[in-house]
C-alpha cells in the first residue's frame, strides 16, 4: 500500500514539475531575450535561452526611445482606478444579493451572469458610442469606465460566493446587541471576506491590467495609450525589436506580481471557518 502510494505522489509530483516548467520556460525565455543586444538577436542563427552577453540596451532604449513612463502612468492609473471602484461596487452587489431578499433578485443575477457570455468584441460599438456622446473617447475617464463595466459582472458573483460561505448567525447576534446593517456590513461580515476581497481586487487588477481590445480601439491619442496597446504597436511591419518588446513584456508584469507578492498573505479560506464557534 505504502509503495502504491509513494508511486502515485511521485507520478503527481513529476506531473506538477512538468506543468511549472512548462509555465517557466517562456518566462525565462522573455527575461533572458530582453537582456539581448538586437545584434546577437538578428545574428544569431538559433534559439538560445541565454544571452552570450548580457545586455542592457533593450531597457535603456524603451526609456529613451518611447515614452515608457508616461504609458505606464496611464496603466496604473486606469486600473488603479478601475480596480477600486469595480471592487467597492461589487462589493456592495455581492453583500446585497447575498443578505437581502427583494423582487427580481434572480433575475437581476442572472441578467449579470449572462452578460459575460457575449463575446467582448460585440460591446465595442455600444461603448465608443456613448464614450463618442460624453466626450470621453482618448480620456483616462474613459476607459476606466469602460474597464470597470467588463469587470464588474464576475467581480459580483465572486463577492457574492464569499459572502454566502459567512453564516448568518453572524448577522442575527449582530443585531441582537443592536448592530444596524451598516455596521454589520463594514465591521463584522467585511473583514471576514478579506481573502475574497483581495482575490476579487488581484483578478480585477490583472483583467483591467492587461486589457487590450478596448484600449487600443477607444484611446488613439498617443500620450493616453496603456501599456498593453503600446507594447502590441511595437511589433510593426518593418521592424521588430524583440529585444525591446521582451523588455517592455518584462517591466509591465512587475506591478502585477508586485501586488500578488504583497497581498498573498491574505488568501487565507480558513479565515471564516469557524466564525460562529469562536
Amino acid at each position: 500500500m505504502n509503495k502504491a502510494k509513494k508511486r502515485i505522489d511521485f507520478l503527481c509530483y513529476l506531473g506538477l514539475g512538468f506543468g511549472s516548467l512548462m509555465v517557466l520556460i517562456p518566462i525565462i525565455y522573455l527575461a533572458s531575450t530582453s537582456f539581448k543586444s538586437i545584434s546577437e538577436i538578428m545574428t544569431s542563427g538559433r534559439v538560445t535561452l541565454f544571452p552570450q552577453k548580457f545586455s542592457t540596451e533593450a531597457y535603456h532604449n524603451i526609456i529613451t526611445e518611447y515614452p515608457f513612463f508616461t504609458y505606464l502612468k496611464n496603466s496604473v492609473i486606469v486600473s488603479g482606478s478601475a480596480t477600486l471602484i469595480a471592487v467597492l461596487f461589487s462589493t456592495l452587489a455581492g453583500y446585497g444579493f447575498s443578505r437581502f431578499r427583494f423582487k427580481g433578485k434572480g433575475a437581476i443575477m442572472m441578467f449579470i451572469l449572462v452578460t459575460q457570455m457575449f463575446p467582448a468584441v460585440m460591446l465595442f460599438v455600444p461603448y465608443y458610442k456613448l464614450l463618442t456622446i460624453y466626450g470621453m473617447v482618448n480620456t483616462r475617464r474613459g476607459i476606466t469606465l469602460v474597464h470597470v463595466a467588463s469587470v464588474i459582472p464576475f467581480c459580483s458573483w465572486m463577492m457574492y460566493g464569499f459572502f454566502n460561505s459567512i453564516s448568518r448567525e453572524l448577522d442575527e447576534a449582530a443585531r441582537i446587541d443592536g448592530c444596524g446593517h451598516i455596521k454589520i456590513f463594514l465591521q463584522i461580515i467585511t473583514p471576514l471576506t478579506l481573502p475574497g476581497l483581495v482575490s476579487t481586487t488581484i483578478y480585477a487588477f490583472i483583467q483591467s491590467w492587461n486589457e487590450y481590445m478596448f484600449s487600443m480601439l477607444c484611446i488613439t491619442a498617443d500620450k493616453m495609450k496603456t501599456l498593453p496597446v503600446v507594447i502590441g504597436q511595437m511589433a510593426s511591419y518593418d521592424k521588430i525589436a524583440w529585444n525591446d518588446l521582451m523588455a517592455a513584456s518584462l517591466v509591465s508584469s512587475l506591478p502585477v506580481v508586485i501586488l500578488f507578492i504583497f497581498l498573498q498573505r491574505y488568501f487565507i479560506s480558513s479565515m471564516t471557518q469557524g466564525a460562529v464557534k469562536g
